[in-house]
């Protein structure tokens, strides 16, 4: 279940990232709550988590997460460019993710 529940928060930690383009700054009401929201429920999810897994796999699970969920959604709403230097990148951190998943 730990696991569950720090997936769920680099879910959010996606959501607040991608928020973040959206607020203008902080500048718009609405897009500024929901990334803010999505911060705090992103940040008490994880240390749900870390009441049963090891700190430094959760945050390095929650950070990849976050970040290959950020860059494919960058790649996808925001029209930034695919490489292959970059998807292969991607893939790398998919790989860690995975390495602590098993090592745990």
């Amino acid at each position: 279940m730990p696991w569950i529940v720090l997936v769920v928060a680099g879910l959010f930690e996606i959501g607040w990232a991608i928020g973040l383009k959206y607020t203008d700054g902080f500048t718009r009401l609405w897009p500024s709550v929901g990334t803010v929201l999505a911060m705090i429920v992103s940040l008490g999810l994880l240390g749900v988590a870390m009441k049963s897994l090891p700190v430094g796999t959760s945050y390095a699970v929650w950070v990849g997460v976050g970040a290959v969920g950020t860059a494919i959604l960058g790649i996808v709403l925001l029209g930034e460019p695919v490489t292959a230097g970059r998807l292969f990148s991607l893939a790398l951190i998919i790989a860690g993710i995975v390495g602590l998943k098993l090592s745990a």
